[in-house]
């Protein structure tokens, strides 16, 4: 950062003369270039600067401490928003009022001391205006331990750690389970109904685009996703951890639950989680954190984190519930505070790096700590997992596959693909063969031969009997039985349905199930009705019992 001397550049001598009066300096200057010669080297005195630091009100001590926690500079706009704005005054009025003797605001009273300065640094999200504490000045700042211990937040409380989740690696079944129905080309109901889903399909989607896995449009390149599903478990987690780590693609603000981004507006999403590993790094290894404690320091200390130039006001995020903007400091919790929130119970936790922990069942959760695995996935180790994916599909006689999350995830990709889909139950994904799942498979290209040969080569047990018979008579014959659900006409006699037969609803009615039974189309049921009296009979509907 600059030094007292080159962040004096600029002032006029009034400014000058200003500090000088603050700090008890004489100086007699004929213009501001001899006045900062004359003051520069009598303001780095380390005694004077410590009295003029103990002489300072308590919340200018406190801006200044807060500054040395920050190595000497702030943001300007997170500064002057939590200390006050130093007014724009010209130098005439500023003289003739003599401002600096009755300051109204904590920067303001530091700015005509000289302790801060203003001016643009380089950052990771670009340029941005600091308010900083000149260089030479700031070592000769007393240093307290509080100043040297730069954590954010407080330790978790026994009560807000009762319910532990550790985090794992179910993103990888959960990215199987996903690849396959876009394989499938099921649509988006079809997709979230598929699972009790920890990671959201739209949050798995964007990683796996991210990863080159998915295309632009979100088709399965079959070529990554072949080798995602066959590769390690650890080494692909930890695949997704680099990926996303290093990723400019995946936007965790623009994928916030119950926010919508409108517009082109740019952010820069690899600099916002950046700064906070960065804060993780720091905490104590091995603790559970409090979650809102560190949110809240965040907000204290560096609120600007993810806006370089303190604008709150050029990103359109829409409150999906309220219809309203998001715009301005005032929705920093909704919002900057929010995200953080997401990436520590989100990508955090689903990409194995930080535990979770609740006080009850139920709960978000409320403190963190990190992994087992943590420190391996953030140094591009893969994590070593005690049970391999060696485990066989359970195969009942009436079709159903029960695959475990230890069933290798390919052999799974390749049975959803031929399968009827049930809910997992207890970690177990279930699946049923049927003729419809079967036609929509061979309809994809897949054939009866690759599914009997990935079953023999998978399953726990030999596969019944019957069931070969039955997946072998498809593939010969094709269905060999039908049902479906129609309403049924009953008349009292032979005569009754002829005449319904010859009447205007003939083109409702369908096969005949007997002399005296016939089927009704779909949605033809009111028309049926009203023709039967016309011919002078009186019908009612049954409803079906369960």
């Amino acid at each position: 950062m600059p030094s007292l001397t080159q962040s004096l550049e600029g002032k006029d001598l009034g400014h000058i003369r200003i500090v000088a009066e603050l700090w008890g300096v004489e100086i007699e200057a004929k213009d501001a270039l001899d006045g900062i010669k004359q003051i520069s080297p009598a303001l780095l005195d380390g005694d004077l600067v410590q009295d003029i630091f103990e002489a300072l009100p308590e919340d200018a001590q406190i801006a200044v401490k807060e500054l040395q926690k920050e190595q000497g500079r702030l943001a300007w706009s997170q500064f002057t928003r939590k200390y006050g704005k130093v007014r724009k005054i010209g130098p005439a009025r500023r003289d003739k009022e003599a401002v600096h003797r009755a300051p109204q605001s904590t920067s303001e009273l530091l700015w005509y001391r000289g302790l801060i300065a203003r001016n643009f640094f380089d950052s990771p999200g670009g340029p941005q205006e600091f308010a900083y504490i000149p260089d030479d000045l700031l070592s000769l700042m007393p240093v307290t331990t509080e100043v040297a211990a730069a954590i954010y937040g407080r330790p978790a409380r026994p009560a807000e750690r009762n319910v532990v989740a550790k985090a794992g690696d179910l993103i990888l079944d959960e990215a199987c389970t996903l690849l396959a129905s876009l394989r499938m080309g099921m649509d988006t109901k079809a997709v979230e109904e598929a699972e009790d889903w920890q990671t959201p399909p739209i949050v798995l989607m964007a990683l796996l685009r991210a990863a080159g896995i998915l295309d632009a449009k979100d088709h399965p390149n079959l070529e990554a996703v072949q080798e995602f599903l066959e590769a390690d478990r650890g080494v692909v987690l930890k695949q997704l951890v680099s990926i996303w780590l290093s990723s400019e693609d995946f936007n965790e603000l623009r994928l916030l639950p119950g926010i919508r981004a409108e517009g082109k507006w740019e952010n820069e999403a690899l600099h916002s989680r950046h700064f906070l590993l960065g804060i993780l790094r720091a905490l104590p290894k091995g603790n559970w954190w409090n979650l809102a404690s560190l949110v809240s320091d965040v907000k204290e200390r560096r609120a600007d984190f993810q806006r370089p130039s303190g604008d709150y006001d050029s990103w359109y995020l829409v409150d999906e519930e309220s219809g309203e903007y998001l715009r301005g400091f005032e929705y920093w919790e909704r919002v900057d505070g929010a995200l953080i929130e997401f990436l520590i119970r989100g990508p955090l936790h689903w990409l194995g790096i930080l535990d979770l922990a609740a006080g009850e069942k139920g709960e978000d959760g409320k403190s963190f700590r990190f992994s087992g695995w943590a420190m391996d996935l953030l140094s591009g180790k893969a994590p070593k997992r005690p049970r391999p994916d060696q485990e066989k599909l359970i195969i009942d006689s009436q079709g159903q596959i029960q695959a475990s999350r230890f069933v290798p995830r390919a052999v799974r990709y390749q049975v959803a693909r031929f399968c009827s889909w049930e809910k997992p139950k207890k970690g177990i994904y279930r699946y049923r063969l049927e003729a419809e799942s079967l036609q929509k498979a061979q309809l994809a290209g897949l054939d009866i031969a690759q599914l009997l040969k990935l079953l023999k080569s998978n399953a726990s047990t030999d596969i019944a009997p019957n069931l070969l018979q039955a997946l072998k008579r498809w593939e010969n014959e094709g269905t060999q039985a039908k049902m479906k659900e129609m309403i049924v006409l009953r008349v009292n006699s032979a005569e009754m349905l002829k005449a319904l037969r010859d009447s205007r609803a003939a083109r409702y009615l369908g096969e005949p199930l007997g002399p005296n039974a016939i089927e009704v189309k779909t949605g033809a049921r009111e028309h049926v009705m009203r023709v039967l009296t016309e011919l002078g009979y009186l019908g009612e509907f049954q409803e079906m019992e369960d």
